[in-house]
């Protein structure tokens, strides 16, 4: 009993410094971007742009493919269940909804935290470990404001225009197997969605996709400048940062759910 209390509290410190941590570097690159200009170091346009390019131009293919996909099988599995009370063409309402709402910016979320999230816990441990960030330190260069705030910053803007994609290629997925299996025309199945689409839904969307932005760059981040224990502990850091940042998205898009349609 006394080690498990001993095991259960070191958890919890641990954990809490961890929140600390977090929430001390996400302060420190918010500070960055405002008040970068009065300490002469600017978070950089250029710096911004390339992550953007790296996180969201270069993950366009994958979203469309897998978000046209997610439509297709929201259109099969919704028409199959509507039939045996004969409303399949209902699917329209459902799939209108639960894209924009629900699908769309989670399967983003993932697919980021996967691709891009790995990428930066990867990066900067591996800059850790070959002393890079100290040579940044050395120069007058703070490692956030070269590293978390443009992440951070990048994320917030790639995320949220992905999910509009991602919205799209969903509604598309949705529409292109309901003419085919329903002979209704793409037209109409566009002008039925817009019917039911209403702003709000997608706004409820590009919220949580921003949320799902600060999560996956401070855990990526934050699990990048603590690495230790050189390749090995920089692949431990990277599955880490992952399973951490998917787990806090689904949790995250579970608790906004609920509140956001109450």
């Amino acid at each position: 009993m006394i080690r498990f209390i001993e095991f259960f509290g070191k958890r919890t410190i641990s954990a809490l410094e961890e929140l600390g941590y977090a929430v001390s570097l996400t302060i420190d690159s918010i500070v960055w971007l405002f008040l970068g200009g009065l300490r002469k170091q600017s978070v950089q346009l250029t710096a911004i742009a390339r992550e953007v390019v790296v996180i969201g131009v270069q993950a366009i293919p994958i979203v469309s493919v897998l978000c046209f996909a997610v439509g297709v099988m929201l259109a099969i599995q919704g028409i199959d269940t509507l039939r045996t009370f004969g409303a399949e063409y209902k699917v329209v309402l459902g799939i209108a909804l639960a894209i924009p709402r629900e699908f769309s910016p989670l399967i983003v979320g993932i697919l980021v935290a996967g691709r891009s999230g790995s990428a930066i816990t990867a990066r900067i441990g591996t800059m850790i470990e070959s002393q890079e960030i100290d040579a940044l330190r050395v120069i007058g260069i703070h490692p956030n404001r070269h590293l978390s705030a443009p992440l951070m910053l990048a994320m917030m803007i790639a995320v949220p225009l992905l999910t509009i994609l991602g919205d799209f290629m969903g509604l598309l997925g949705g529409g292109v197997f309901a003419s085919m299996e329903l002979g209704m025309s793409l037209n109409a199945y566009a002008e039925r969605t817009m019917e039911v689409l209403e702003p709000h839904d997608i706004f409820q969307g590009l919220i949580k996709s921003a949320v799902f932005a600060v999560i996956i760059a401070i855990v990526g981040v934050s699990n990048g400048f603590q690495v230790r224990g050189g390749a090995e502990g920089v692949g431990k850091a990277t599955t880490r940062s992952v399973v951490m940042a998917i787990s806090y998205i689904v949790v995250v898009d579970m608790i906004f759910t609920y509140f956001l349609n109450r």
